[in-house]
């Protein structure tokens, strides 16, 4: 029996494998040159969980989360090497979430029995638009037709809980044809659905040829947006976070971490963490991450932006992730957690947003209104100072 003293936590494992490169991804991920790589990634992987053992031994993690990278590019052996190592190390929950990202082209219906059988139960599919035009503006290398087989063979291999990705803001994409991937999406019913704001990154290959492509303007974006919601939410998806929609009981727990402010401990180069109130991440270079924990004779610093949160930072982090989430803030909690009165502090900074229609402050919440989420970056910015924000985690993608 699991004492209730015991800390709920969250694991985060980086896979930075990729088959090919996608144009408008600023995640630290390459394409590998030799096939011992994959081995002695996961050898370092293994080794640094066995470090962080005892720092963990009285957290229960009841989420696990292997994101890329492309997961499913690394030999399938060498994946369940890793799954099986994060069950020996920490002492997870009896109904985990376990995660795995897929790639369209990169799983069939033998590696999803496998991944179910080392206990993984919820995949996340990376489609990002059903049509062919827009996924070759993304530089995406599966069809229309790879997602489903791919969806269907993770449904075959029984999986009950998928995800997938859909972006809108794509070159050349209209409302109409983002509502057409969605209505394709949502008549093979996955469980939940991320929509997410195409962000042209500096240095990605998008944003150094944005001048030869054609992007939806604001206006048409907002309706992108707005039009989404409405239709998933006739089909049964519920908004819960800015950028995320779930059938009942299918809400992601991981994600939901990130945006409670809890802990989470991320593994593999370039992954953060939050954990005993430090916020840090690990070089963005493999070989070093490799030999940094396999070699503790190289006296390599793998870690890097080592900060710990607390005080103001603490508040203004609960308050702008938890105005991601439809629910919003709780007055009372902010009060509990930090003895701060939120309006004292910030009820004059509300009213504008709140006499303009994109923020509600009703009995002991404060949330975004679906006006407010569009311009949300805007509006935190606005609400928090430098200070109250301290080190932001890098979960959003909106």
């Amino acid at each position: 029996m699991y004492s209730e003293m015991q800390k709920k936590l969250g694991i985060y494992i980086h896979i930075p494998f990729c088959r090919t490169k996608c144009a408008y991804c600023d995640f630290y991920s390459f394409i590998p040159k030799t096939e011992g790589i994959y081995e002695r990634y996961a050898d370092a992987l293994i080794a640094h969980m066995e470090a962080y053992r005892d720092a963990a031994r009285d957290r229960i993690p009841d989420s696990v989360y292997i994101g890329g990278g492309t997961p499913t590019a690394m030999p399938t052996d060498q994946l369940i090497r890793i799954i099986k190592a994060v069950k020996k190390n920490f002492k997870l929950s009896r109904n985990t979430e376990f995660t795995v990202e897929v790639n369209p082209k990169t799983a069939d219906v033998k590696t999803f029995r496998r991944l179910r059988r080392a206990g993984v139960n919820r995949i996340s599919i990376g489609l990002q638009s059903a049509d062919p035009t827009e996924l070759k503006s993304l530089t995406r290398t599966h069809s229309r037709v790879d997602f489903e087989e791919c969806f269907k063979d993770a449904r075959a291999a029984k999986i009950k809980n998928i995800s997938v990705d859909l972006m809108f803001g794509i070159p050349n994409q209209s409302v109409d044809s983002l509502l057409r991937s969605i209505d394709y999406l949502t008549r093979l019913h996955p469980d939940h659905i991320s929509l997410y704001d195409l962000k042209l990154e500096e240095g990605t290959p998008l944003a150094r040829m944005a001048d030869r492509f054609i992007f939806p303007d604001e206006d048409t974006e907002f309706e992108m947006y707005c039009r989404a919601i409405e239709m998933l939410e006739r089909r049964g998806y519920k908004q819960y976070e800015i950028s995320n929609f779930a059938r009942p009981g299918k809400m992601s727990r991981h994600n939901l971490k990130y945006w409670n402010c809890e802990e989470y401990l991320g593994f593999g180069p370039g992954a953060y963490s939050y954990f005993n109130s430090n916020r840090f991440s690990f070089v963005r270079n493999i070989e070093t991450y490799i030999k940094g924990v396999c070699d503790p004779a190289s006296q390599l610093n793998i870690t890097v932006g080592l900060e710990q949160i607390s005080g103001k930072a603490q508040l203004g982090e609960y308050i702008m992730l938890g105005l991601r989430l439809n629910e919003g803030i709780s007055i009372s909690e902010i009060g509990r957690r930090y003895g701060v009165d939120f309006g004292e502090f910030y009820g004059k900074k509300c009213e504008k947003y709140i006499e303009y229609g994109y923020m509600i402050y009703r009995g002991d919440r404060v949330y975004l209104t679906r006006e407010g989420m569009f311009i949300s970056n805007y509006i935190l910015s606005d609400l928090l100072s430098f200070e109250d924000l301290g080190a932001v985690s890098p979960a959003g993608r909106f």
